[in-house]
């Protein structure tokens, strides 16, 4: 059983940086296709960011070019960096980890943009 805890959420400026974490444990974490989805009130979950075992990164449209992605398996951990942040990255940001048929969540971590 695979436990996800983020952290690093905030309210933050329109045009500032946050940093999100993901502490994974329970699990081969190298082996796992780590992502972040958000999801804002009254909308679907959406894809963020993937990064696979390999560190191949796939990022949304609305995202690439302003977020990054890593994975740091010594210490079991996955990164988002936001630059740029806009009104519109307002979401519960939630850190996913995959490995075949098996698919685990963390609880989320509310970021805010907002002047």
């Amino acid at each position: 059983q695979v436990q996800l805890v983020e952290s690093g959420g905030g309210l933050v400026q329109p045009g500032g940086s946050l940093r999100l974490s993901c502490a994974a444990s329970g699990g081969i974490f190298s082996g796992y296709v780590m992502a972040w989805y958000r999801q804002a009130p009254g909308k679907q979950r959406e894809l963020v960011a993937t990064i696979t075992s390999d560190g191949t990164k796939i990022y949304a449209d609305s995202v690439r070019g302003r977020f990054t992605a890593s994975r740091d398996n010594a210490k079991n951990t996955v990164y988002l960096q936001m630059s740029t942040l806009k009104p519109e990255d307002t979401a519960v940001y939630y850190c996913y980890a995959g490995q075949s048929i098996r698919a685990y969540w963390g609880q989320g971590t509310q970021v805010t943009v907002s002047s």
